[in-house]
C-alpha cells in the first residue's frame, strides 16, 4: 500500500499544506488505497512534504507523485482532454502553485493575527521552553522564502493586485462548469481545490479570503463540491 507523508488535518482543512491536499486528491482520483503517516517530515528527501512510499519507491513533490501514479498505474488524470486543454490545465495549475499559493502563504505566516492562530496549533507539540525560538526560526525561514521567490518583495497592495488577477482568471475559466476543465475532474482540480480551500479557510482572515468569498460565488461553490466529493464529512 502507498504511504502518503503529511502534516495532518488542521484548521478545518484536510491538511495544513495545499500541496499535501493536492496529493490526497490525486490519490483519491487514482483510486489507489493509501495510508497516511504524519511522522515523515524529518526524512523528507527534499525537505518538504508531501512525499510517498510506494512499495519502497520514494517519490517527493506533488507533481512527481502525479507522474509516478500515471506511469506506475496507467492512469491518465486528463483523460478526454484535448492537447490544448491539457496545456491550459498545466498553465492554470502553475498559476496557482507559483503565484496564488505564495500570496496565501504571506497572509497566513506574515500577518501577526493569523500567525498567532497558526502557531497555537502548528507549534503546539514543541516544548514550551523552546516554542518561541522554534516559531521565530520557522517564521524567519518562510519570510526568506517569500523574499527569494519574489512575492515577499511586494507591498500588500501589489500582492493583492496580482491575487485579484489570479482569482478573476480562475473564476472566468471555471464559469458554470462543475470542474475546471469540464464535467469531470482532471489533474488541475487537485490543485484547484487545494488552493481554494486553503484560501477560504475560515480559521484565517485576509483580504484574499474576503475577495474570493465575496466576489466569486462560483469558486466558493466549486470548493464546496470538491470537498464533498473527496473529503465528505
Amino acid at each position: 500500500m502507498i504511504t502518503l507523508y503529511t502534516f495532518g488535518a488542521a484548521f478545518g482543512l484536510p491538511d495544513a499544506s495545499p500541496f499535501v491536499i493536492k496529493a490526497h486528491v490525486l490519490l483519491k482520483m487514482a483510486g489507489q488505497p493509501y495510508e497516511v503517516n504524519r511522522k515523515g517530515f524529518n526524512k523528507a528527501p527534499k525537505g518538504k512534504l508531501p512525499y510517498i512510499d510506494d512499495a519502497g519507491t520514494i517519490v517527493a513533490d506533488s507533481t512527481f507523485i502525479r507522474w509516478h501514479l500515471e506511469k506506475q498505474y496507467g492512469i491518465d488524470f486528463d483523460q478526454g482532454l484535448s492537447a490544448e486543454q491539457r496545456a491550459q490545465a498545466w498553465a492554470i495549475e502553475k498559476m496557482l502553485e507559483d503565484n496564488l499559493y505564495w500570496i496565501s502563504v504571506y497572509w497566513r505566516w506574515m500577518n501577526d493575527a493569523n500567525f498567532a492562530k497558526l502557531s497555537a496549533v502548528f507549534f503546539k507539540p514543541v516544548p514550551a521552553l523552546l516554542r518561541g525560538v522554534v516559531e521565530s526560526l520557522v517564521r524567519g525561514r518562510i519570510r526568506k522564502s517569500l523574499h527569494a521567490q519574489g512575492t515577499g518583495r511586494h507591498s500588500e497592495a501589489d500582492m493583492m493586485a496580482i491575487a485579484h488577477k489570479d482569482v478573476d482568471t480562475l473564476a472566468t475559466l471555471l464559469g458554470d462548469k462543475p470542474c475546471l476543465m469540464g464535467e469531470q475532474p482532471s489533474s488541475v482540480d487537485a490543485m484547484g481545490f487545494a488552493a481554494l480551500t486553503s484560501v477560504l479557510c475560515p480559521h484565517f482572515e485576509s483580504p484574499l479570503q474576503q475577495y474570493v468569498a465575496q466576489s466569486h460565488p462560483n469558486l466558493v461553490a466549486y470548493e464546496a463540491r470538491m470537498r464533498q466529493r473527496y473529503f465528505p464529512a
